[in-house]
């Protein structure tokens, strides 16, 4: 095993895991001073701000098998002590992949795009669908490099470049892959040369028309053939961009999913689940605004979220998870909404709502159900037995197999490990929202370990 270091070295990250991913697996051990992202050769390197925190998150992961995005990656000590920053790393935007980690990049009208788990072509004109909703777009330029496919995109406004950064970090254009990785680029300014099939400027049509092939510039790495849905050439990109013309044609082709919002939840157990609970397991992934249990069939119930991305977000999280011995199946239901009536309850102004904008920076944080529960709003001088005691009382303190207390910019935090995603959920729908001494606990499932 190598020296210990403030350096850890990352195997096995693939295309899809961003380093927002992979900077929640240490950041509850300390500050992250700096990242490194390896593309080429699938791995990362991050170095914490001191040796004993490196220290203390491989002595947690040697127990607990870190998992991302259904990956399982692999943390080492570096043989590097240090990371030094050199002139090949920081010059080009395209191989642009370390930097200061804890310290936010300055946001810029330009944003520098990747495009990880591209499973289909993408276009110019694609990644103007996407974006354009948030500001016009001036300029756009599209190239491969090692880290894959890359865009730089120019907004007229700064302002509508941090709305898109937070709306679409980490969104998938197409349904399972081509999922969107974004930075801040440092550039000043976008200099196009030609309008065609890798770059266009909006703003001045009369450039001279990039003559080279299609077919002689193909983008390597995607599948032909139809996708999940059977198209390819119709994102479906942000929950903001769809046109009214097209919403026809993605009701027929997407199960007639788009635009709906309110679920159908079934199969839970009547007795040992009620509106709090579904709603505790459901704000995990959007803003509720009212959940109906139909009385004629009580493992039934219809749920309603703000939009149609969250709705979305939580029925992919959520169908087939276990809680309570059963396997609950969520689908969209035939209902567009909820009609508020005495056996509805509504949650729309609930101080535990999560999400306090469409574009709310927790929509990075969700994940399917885990073993690990991430705990906040602790009590100051709270200790590893008395959040056992609280959570699943003495008595069953053995469905518990680890326990990490820590804080974060002064707030005590903590991770639970429970021997199985089922008993964690379990967990959380019960004392999600719960006082314990005097502070309101809040629960999420954590990033650290995803259900395959």
């Amino acid at each position: 095993m190598a020296e210990p270091s403030k350096v850890i070295h990352i195997r096995n990250v693939g295309q899809e895991i961003l380093e927002n991913d992979l900077l929640q697996l240490l950041r509850p051990f300390g500050s992250i001073a700096k990242v490194v992202m390896i593309r080429s050769k699938n791995q990362a390197l991050l170095q914490m701000d001191d040796i004993d925190s490196a220290i203390q998150a491989l002595q947690y992961y040697d127990n607990v098998q870190p998992n991302v995005r259904g990956r399982n990656v692999y943390l080492q000590f570096s043989s590097h002590q240090e990371l030094t920053t050199n002139t090949d790393q920081n010059s080009g935007e395209g191989n642009s992949q370390f930097r200061h980690s804890d310290q936010e990049l300055a946001p810029n009208r330009i944003l520098l795009v990747t495009i990880n788990h591209m499973s289909y072509p993408i276009t110019v004109e694609i990644l103007h669908q996407v974006f354009s909703p948030f500001g016009y777009v001036q300029k756009l330029v599209t190239f491969q490099k090692s880290a894959g496919f890359q865009a730089l995109i120019q907004f007229e406004l700064q302002e509508n470049a941090i709305q898109a950064y937070e709306g679409l970090q980490g969104r998938n254009i197409y349904d399972g892959c081509c999922q969107i990785e974004i930075q801040y680029s440092n550039l000043e300014e976008l200099q196009v040369n030609y309008n065609g099939e890798r770059s266009r400027d909006f703003t001045n049509p009369n450039l001279p028309v990039d003559q080279r092939s299609s077919s002689s510039h193909q983008q390597p790495g995607y599948i032909e053939g139809g996708g999940v849905y059977g198209y390819r050439h119709e994102p479906r990109g942000s929950y903001h961009q769809h046109q009214h013309q097209h919403q026809h044609q993605h009701q027929h082709q997407m199960g007639g999913g788009f635009g709906k919002s309110t679920l159908l939840v079934t199969n839970f157990d009547p007795d040992r689940m009620d509106e709090d609970k579904i709603f505790n397991l459901f704000s995990m992934y959007g803003n509720i605004i009212r959940i109906k249990i139909l009385r004629n069939k009580p493992d039934h119930a219809l749920v309603q979220m703000t939009d149609n991305y969250q709705a979305e977000l939580a029925m992919n999280c959520l169908r087939g998870a276990r809680l309570f011995g059963k396997q609950i199946e969520v689908g969209y239901s035939k209902h567009s909404d909820i009609t508020p009536s005495p056996d509805t309850k509504d949650y729309t102004n609930s101080s535990l709502s999560r999400f306090h904008s469409v574009s709310s920076k927790n929509f990075k944080h969700c994940s399917p159900p885990t073993r690990t529960l991430h705990l906040s709003s602790l009590p100051r001088d709270i200790t590893e037995d008395d959040v056992i005691g609280h959570l699943v009382g003495e008595s069953d303190s053995g469905v518990v197999v680890n326990v990490r207390m820590f804080e974060v910019n002064g707030k005590r935090q903590g991770l639970v490990v429970f021997e199985s995603e089922e008993t964690a959920s379990e967990c959380l729908v019960e004392k999600h929202g719960s006082v314990l001494d005097g502070c309101v606990l809040r629960i999420s499932f954590s990033q650290t370990e995803r259900r395959n």
